[in-house]
Protein backbone atom coordinates (compact mmCIF):
# COMPACT_ATOMS: atom_id res chain seq x y z
CA UNK A 1 0.00 0.00 0.00
CA UNK A 2 0.77 3.13 -0.65
CA UNK A 3 0.83 6.62 1.41
CA UNK A 4 3.07 9.11 0.37
CA UNK A 5 2.71 11.97 2.05
CA UNK A 6 4.03 14.08 -0.63
CA UNK A 7 0.77 12.31 -2.78
CA UNK A 8 -1.82 15.08 -4.24
CA UNK A 9 -4.74 14.14 -6.21
CA UNK A 10 -7.18 15.97 -8.52
CA UNK A 11 -10.67 14.30 -8.66
CA UNK A 12 -13.80 13.84 -11.53
CA UNK A 13 -16.60 14.25 -10.25
CA UNK A 14 -18.62 14.43 -7.12
CA UNK A 15 -21.01 11.43 -7.18
CA UNK A 16 -20.40 8.53 -4.43
CA UNK A 17 -17.19 7.26 -6.06
CA UNK A 18 -15.57 11.18 -6.06
CA UNK A 19 -16.72 12.19 -2.61
CA UNK A 20 -15.40 8.96 -1.02
CA UNK A 21 -12.23 9.51 -2.46
CA UNK A 22 -11.82 13.07 -1.68
CA UNK A 23 -12.63 12.01 1.98
CA UNK A 24 -10.18 9.01 1.89
CA UNK A 25 -7.65 11.51 0.27
CA UNK A 26 -8.32 14.01 3.17
CA UNK A 27 -7.75 10.90 6.09
CA UNK A 28 -4.49 10.30 4.59
CA UNK A 29 -3.08 14.04 4.44
CA UNK A 30 -3.09 13.68 0.86
CA UNK A 31 -3.66 17.39 -0.91
CA UNK A 32 -6.98 17.24 -2.94
CA UNK A 33 -9.11 19.06 -5.38
CA UNK A 34 -12.25 17.65 -6.47
CA UNK A 35 -13.97 19.49 -9.62
CA UNK A 36 -17.38 18.73 -11.39
CA UNK A 37 -18.24 19.83 -14.63
CA UNK A 38 -22.23 20.49 -13.24
CA UNK A 39 -23.47 22.24 -10.27
CA UNK A 40 -22.41 20.03 -6.86
CA UNK A 41 -25.26 19.60 -4.40
CA UNK A 42 -25.48 21.69 -1.68
CA UNK A 43 -25.13 18.87 1.05
CA UNK A 44 -21.97 17.77 -1.16
CA UNK A 45 -20.62 21.10 -0.54
CA UNK A 46 -21.55 21.42 2.92
CA UNK A 47 -19.34 18.23 3.87
CA UNK A 48 -16.24 19.46 1.16
CA UNK A 49 -16.56 22.65 2.89
CA UNK A 50 -16.31 20.94 6.26
CA UNK A 51 -13.74 19.05 5.62
CA UNK A 52 -11.41 21.23 4.04
CA UNK A 53 -11.56 20.19 0.58
CA UNK A 54 -11.53 22.56 -2.10
CA UNK A 55 -13.50 21.93 -5.08
CA UNK A 56 -14.94 23.82 -8.22
CA UNK A 57 -18.24 23.30 -9.88
CA UNK A 58 -19.50 23.80 -13.49
CA UNK A 59 -16.86 23.26 -15.13
CA UNK A 60 -13.32 21.95 -15.03
CA UNK A 61 -10.02 24.58 -15.09
CA UNK A 62 -7.11 22.73 -16.54
CA UNK A 63 -4.44 24.56 -15.14
CA UNK A 64 -6.14 23.94 -11.67
CA UNK A 65 -6.04 19.73 -12.34
CA UNK A 66 -2.08 19.81 -13.60
CA UNK A 67 -1.35 20.72 -10.55
CA UNK A 68 -1.76 17.55 -8.69
CA UNK A 69 0.30 14.14 -9.53
CA UNK A 70 -2.61 11.90 -10.01
CA UNK A 71 -6.54 12.05 -11.48
CA UNK A 72 -8.53 9.87 -9.64
CA UNK A 73 -12.13 9.50 -12.88
CA UNK A 74 -15.46 8.80 -12.20
CA UNK A 75 -16.90 5.98 -14.26
CA UNK A 76 -19.77 7.95 -15.50
CA UNK A 77 -16.72 10.11 -17.39
CA UNK A 78 -15.71 8.46 -21.03
CA UNK A 79 -12.72 8.53 -22.23
CA UNK A 80 -13.92 11.11 -25.13
CA UNK A 81 -14.53 13.76 -22.69
CA UNK A 82 -12.40 17.07 -23.05
CA UNK A 83 -11.18 17.15 -20.22
CA UNK A 84 -9.58 14.00 -19.91
CA UNK A 85 -8.24 14.29 -23.40
CA UNK A 86 -6.70 17.24 -22.35
CA UNK A 87 -4.97 15.59 -19.00
CA UNK A 88 -3.95 12.13 -20.90
CA UNK A 89 -2.35 14.47 -23.73
CA UNK A 90 -0.06 15.95 -21.39
CA UNK A 91 0.63 12.49 -19.38
CA UNK A 92 -1.29 13.16 -16.53
CA UNK A 93 -1.96 9.71 -14.82
CA UNK A 94 -5.95 8.86 -14.34
CA UNK A 95 -7.35 5.99 -12.30
CA UNK A 96 -10.17 4.87 -10.56
CA UNK A 97 -11.47 5.12 -7.75
CA UNK A 98 -11.45 1.76 -6.43
CA UNK A 99 -7.76 1.75 -7.89
CA UNK A 100 -7.31 4.54 -5.50
CA UNK A 101 -8.95 3.04 -2.47
CA UNK A 102 -6.97 -0.18 -2.65
CA UNK A 103 -3.97 0.88 -2.16
CA UNK A 104 -4.84 1.61 1.83
CA UNK A 105 -6.94 -1.48 2.69
CA UNK A 106 -5.52 -5.03 4.32
CA UNK A 107 -9.02 -6.78 3.33
CA UNK A 108 -9.53 -9.40 1.04
CA UNK A 109 -10.68 -7.85 -2.36
CA UNK A 110 -13.77 -9.95 -3.95
CA UNK A 111 -13.56 -8.58 -7.68
CA UNK A 112 -17.16 -9.46 -9.42
CA UNK A 113 -17.78 -8.40 -12.92
CA UNK A 114 -19.58 -9.71 -16.19
CA UNK A 115 -22.29 -8.27 -18.57
CA UNK A 116 -25.15 -9.61 -16.76
CA UNK A 117 -25.36 -10.64 -13.06
CA UNK A 118 -23.30 -8.63 -11.22
CA UNK A 119 -25.40 -7.09 -8.88
CA UNK A 120 -27.64 -10.44 -7.97
CA UNK A 121 -23.81 -11.85 -7.66
CA UNK A 122 -22.09 -9.53 -5.14
CA UNK A 123 -25.31 -9.28 -3.51
CA UNK A 124 -25.72 -12.90 -2.90
CA UNK A 125 -21.75 -13.56 -2.15
CA UNK A 126 -21.66 -11.33 0.69
CA UNK A 127 -25.13 -12.35 2.07
CA UNK A 128 -23.09 -16.02 2.32
CA UNK A 129 -20.58 -14.30 3.83
CA UNK A 130 -22.12 -12.54 6.30
CA UNK A 131 -24.27 -14.61 7.25
CA UNK A 132 -21.73 -17.28 8.22
CA UNK A 133 -20.29 -14.70 10.76
CA UNK A 134 -17.91 -12.92 8.78
CA UNK A 135 -16.40 -9.33 8.71
CA UNK A 136 -17.43 -8.84 5.19
CA UNK A 137 -18.04 -5.47 4.02
CA UNK A 138 -20.16 -4.42 0.15
CA UNK A 139 -19.67 -1.80 -2.55
CA UNK A 140 -17.91 -1.02 -5.53
CA UNK A 141 -20.75 -0.07 -8.47
CA UNK A 142 -23.61 -1.61 -6.29
CA UNK A 143 -23.91 1.94 -4.55
CA UNK A 144 -21.17 2.77 -1.54
CA UNK A 145 -17.79 3.36 -2.64
CA UNK A 146 -14.57 1.12 -1.59
CA UNK A 147 -13.21 4.53 -0.48
CA UNK A 148 -16.27 5.10 1.84
CA UNK A 149 -16.27 1.44 2.91
CA UNK A 150 -12.53 1.61 3.75
CA UNK A 151 -13.49 4.92 6.29
CA UNK A 152 -16.18 3.40 7.65
CA UNK A 153 -14.51 0.38 9.36
CA UNK A 154 -11.69 -2.67 9.00
CA UNK A 155 -13.39 -5.26 7.20
CA UNK A 156 -11.55 -8.80 6.66
CA UNK A 157 -13.05 -9.16 3.08
CA UNK A 158 -15.31 -6.57 1.09
CA UNK A 159 -16.89 -7.97 -2.17
CA UNK A 160 -16.97 -5.16 -5.01
CA UNK A 161 -19.34 -5.56 -8.16
CA UNK A 162 -16.57 -3.78 -10.80
CA UNK A 163 -17.95 -2.28 -14.01
CA UNK A 164 -15.61 -2.33 -17.00
CA UNK A 165 -15.50 1.43 -16.81
CA UNK A 166 -13.96 0.90 -12.97
CA UNK A 167 -11.53 -1.88 -14.47
CA UNK A 168 -10.25 0.28 -17.20
CA UNK A 169 -8.94 2.94 -14.94
CA UNK A 170 -7.26 0.09 -12.85
CA UNK A 171 -3.57 -0.65 -12.94
CA UNK A 172 -1.62 -1.93 -9.80
CA UNK A 173 -5.19 -3.20 -7.95
CA UNK A 174 -5.59 -6.98 -7.17
CA UNK A 175 -8.37 -8.86 -6.29
CA UNK A 176 -7.84 -11.65 -3.83
CA UNK A 177 -10.73 -13.77 -5.74
CA UNK A 178 -11.85 -11.93 -9.28
CA UNK A 179 -15.29 -13.24 -11.01
CA UNK A 180 -15.77 -12.95 -14.64
CA UNK A 181 -20.10 -13.90 -15.07
CA UNK A 182 -20.01 -13.73 -18.74
CA UNK A 183 -19.12 -10.83 -21.72
CA UNK A 184 -22.09 -10.10 -24.21
CA UNK A 185 -22.25 -7.10 -26.28
CA UNK A 186 -22.97 -4.29 -23.40
CA UNK A 187 -21.82 -0.25 -23.95
CA UNK A 188 -19.76 -0.88 -26.81
CA UNK A 189 -20.41 3.20 -27.34
CA UNK A 190 -17.62 3.34 -24.87
CA UNK A 191 -15.20 0.98 -26.54
CA UNK A 192 -15.76 2.23 -30.32
CA UNK A 193 -18.26 -0.52 -30.62
CA UNK A 194 -15.78 -3.16 -31.05
CA UNK A 195 -16.44 -5.95 -28.56
CA UNK A 196 -12.80 -7.37 -28.68
CA UNK A 197 -11.88 -3.89 -26.30
CA UNK A 198 -14.99 -4.08 -24.17
CA UNK A 199 -13.50 -7.76 -23.96
CA UNK A 200 -10.25 -6.61 -22.83
CA UNK A 201 -11.46 -4.47 -20.12
CA UNK A 202 -13.41 -6.77 -18.44
CA UNK A 203 -10.29 -9.23 -18.01
CA UNK A 204 -8.20 -6.22 -16.53
CA UNK A 205 -10.03 -7.62 -13.70
CA UNK A 206 -7.10 -10.89 -13.47
CA UNK A 207 -4.60 -8.42 -14.20
CA UNK A 208 -1.95 -8.59 -10.74
CA UNK A 209 -3.37 -11.98 -10.07
CA UNK A 210 -0.75 -14.70 -8.92
CA UNK A 211 -0.91 -18.43 -7.98
CA UNK A 212 -2.34 -17.36 -4.27
CA UNK A 213 -5.31 -15.45 -5.91
CA UNK A 214 -8.50 -17.54 -7.46
CA UNK A 215 -9.95 -16.41 -11.16
CA UNK A 216 -13.65 -18.38 -10.88
CA UNK A 217 -14.86 -17.75 -14.57
CA UNK A 218 -18.01 -19.00 -16.91
CA UNK A 219 -16.83 -21.84 -18.91
CA UNK A 220 -19.53 -21.92 -20.76
CA UNK A 221 -19.25 -18.57 -22.12
CA UNK A 222 -17.42 -18.98 -26.05
CA UNK A 223 -15.92 -15.19 -25.40
CA UNK A 224 -14.57 -15.72 -21.91
CA UNK A 225 -13.21 -19.36 -23.18
CA UNK A 226 -11.89 -18.05 -26.79
CA UNK A 227 -10.00 -14.42 -25.05
CA UNK A 228 -8.42 -16.51 -22.65
CA UNK A 229 -6.99 -19.05 -24.76
CA UNK A 230 -4.34 -16.00 -25.69
CA UNK A 231 -3.88 -15.18 -21.88
CA UNK A 232 -0.77 -16.10 -19.68
CA UNK A 233 -2.70 -16.81 -16.37
CA UNK A 234 -1.00 -16.77 -13.56
CA UNK A 235 -3.72 -17.08 -11.03
CA UNK A 236 -5.60 -20.06 -10.06
CA UNK A 237 -8.27 -20.47 -12.32
CA UNK A 238 -11.98 -22.51 -11.55
CA UNK A 239 -14.93 -22.71 -13.81
CA UNK A 240 -18.76 -23.21 -13.34
CA UNK A 241 -20.80 -24.87 -15.97
CA UNK A 242 -24.36 -26.08 -16.58
CA UNK A 243 -23.44 -27.66 -19.85
CA UNK A 244 -20.51 -30.51 -18.56
CA UNK A 245 -19.06 -32.00 -15.35
CA UNK A 246 -16.28 -30.06 -14.39
CA UNK A 247 -13.21 -32.09 -12.01
CA UNK A 248 -12.69 -28.59 -10.72
CA UNK A 249 -15.47 -25.93 -9.94
CA UNK A 250 -18.94 -25.93 -9.99
CA UNK A 251 -21.48 -27.90 -12.15
CA UNK A 252 -25.25 -29.36 -12.41
CA UNK A 253 -25.71 -33.29 -12.08
CA UNK A 254 -28.93 -34.93 -11.81
CA UNK A 255 -30.79 -31.87 -10.72
CA UNK A 256 -28.08 -31.15 -7.88
CA UNK A 257 -25.68 -27.89 -7.99
CA UNK A 258 -21.99 -29.66 -7.56
CA UNK A 259 -18.92 -28.02 -5.90
CA UNK A 260 -15.41 -29.48 -6.33
CA UNK A 261 -13.05 -27.11 -4.83
CA UNK A 262 -9.73 -28.44 -3.39
CA UNK A 263 -10.25 -30.42 -0.56
CA UNK A 264 -14.10 -29.24 -0.38
CA UNK A 265 -16.94 -30.76 -1.95
CA UNK A 266 -20.40 -30.49 -1.78
CA UNK A 267 -23.98 -30.85 -3.82
CA UNK A 268 -26.78 -28.46 -3.04
CA UNK A 269 -30.45 -29.48 -4.79
CA UNK A 270 -31.46 -26.95 -7.35
CA UNK A 271 -34.94 -26.30 -5.68
CA UNK A 272 -33.08 -25.37 -2.85
CA UNK A 273 -31.86 -22.34 -4.98
CA UNK A 274 -34.21 -19.23 -4.39
CA UNK A 275 -33.42 -17.61 -7.66
CA UNK A 276 -34.86 -18.15 -10.59
CA UNK A 277 -34.14 -18.74 -14.08
CA UNK A 278 -30.65 -20.45 -15.97
CA UNK A 279 -28.57 -17.41 -15.36
CA UNK A 280 -29.12 -17.34 -11.70
CA UNK A 281 -27.86 -21.09 -11.25
CA UNK A 282 -24.46 -19.30 -13.12
CA UNK A 283 -24.63 -16.78 -10.29
CA UNK A 284 -25.20 -19.25 -7.67
CA UNK A 285 -22.36 -21.04 -8.79
CA UNK A 286 -20.01 -18.46 -8.50
CA UNK A 287 -21.26 -16.85 -5.39
CA UNK A 288 -21.01 -20.60 -3.59
CA UNK A 289 -17.15 -21.31 -5.15
CA UNK A 290 -16.64 -17.88 -3.32
CA UNK A 291 -18.22 -18.94 -0.01
CA UNK A 292 -16.14 -22.55 -0.19
CA UNK A 293 -12.79 -20.39 -0.50
CA UNK A 294 -13.32 -18.27 2.56
CA UNK A 295 -14.38 -21.32 4.66
CA UNK A 296 -17.47 -22.02 4.30
CA UNK A 297 -19.32 -25.34 4.61
CA UNK A 298 -22.77 -26.95 2.92
CA UNK A 299 -24.73 -26.10 6.14
CA UNK A 300 -23.97 -22.07 6.25
CA UNK A 301 -24.13 -22.07 2.67
CA UNK A 302 -27.66 -24.01 2.49
CA UNK A 303 -28.68 -21.90 5.46
CA UNK A 304 -27.64 -18.60 3.76
CA UNK A 305 -29.60 -19.56 0.31
CA UNK A 306 -32.58 -19.27 2.47
CA UNK A 307 -32.47 -16.50 3.71
CA UNK A 308 -30.95 -14.26 0.66
CA UNK A 309 -33.23 -11.46 -0.77
CA UNK A 310 -32.60 -10.62 -3.95
CA UNK A 311 -32.18 -6.65 -5.28
CA UNK A 312 -35.90 -5.42 -6.64
CA UNK A 313 -36.91 -6.03 -10.55
CA UNK A 314 -33.94 -8.70 -11.02
CA UNK A 315 -36.69 -11.71 -11.73
CA UNK A 316 -38.59 -10.86 -9.08
CA UNK A 317 -41.83 -12.99 -8.60
CA UNK A 318 -45.34 -10.80 -8.93
CA UNK A 319 -48.76 -13.05 -9.14
CA UNK A 320 -50.32 -15.92 -10.53
CA UNK A 321 -53.01 -14.60 -12.35
CA UNK A 322 -55.24 -17.23 -14.48
CA UNK A 323 -52.72 -19.88 -13.81
CA UNK A 324 -49.86 -17.31 -15.39
CA UNK A 325 -46.34 -16.48 -13.51
CA UNK A 326 -45.73 -12.80 -13.61
CA UNK A 327 -42.17 -11.76 -13.23
CA UNK A 328 -40.86 -8.18 -12.98
CA UNK A 329 -37.22 -7.99 -14.40
CA UNK A 330 -37.80 -4.15 -15.17
CA UNK A 331 -33.93 -3.94 -14.05
CA UNK A 332 -32.80 -5.46 -17.44
CA UNK A 333 -30.47 -3.13 -19.65
CA UNK A 334 -29.38 -5.10 -22.74
CA UNK A 335 -30.47 -8.09 -25.29
CA UNK A 336 -28.69 -11.17 -23.09
CA UNK A 337 -30.70 -10.14 -20.22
Amino acid sequence: MSNSKNHSVAILGSGESGMGAALLAKSKGIDVFLSDSGAIPEAKKTKLTKNRIPFEENGHSINALLKYEEVIKSPGIPDKAEVVQKLRAVGKPIISEIEFASRYTNAKLIAITGSNGKTTTTLLTFHLLKSAGLNVGLGGNIGISLASLILERDYDIIVLEVSSFQLDGMYDFKADTSLLLNITPDHLDRYNYDINLYAASKLRIIQNQGVSELFICNVDDELISDRLKSVNLEVDKIGFSIKSKLENGAYLNNGELVVNQENTKLSIPVGDIPLIGKHNLYNTMAAILTATRYGLNKDQISEGLKSFQNAPHRLEYVARVDGVRFINDSKATNVDS
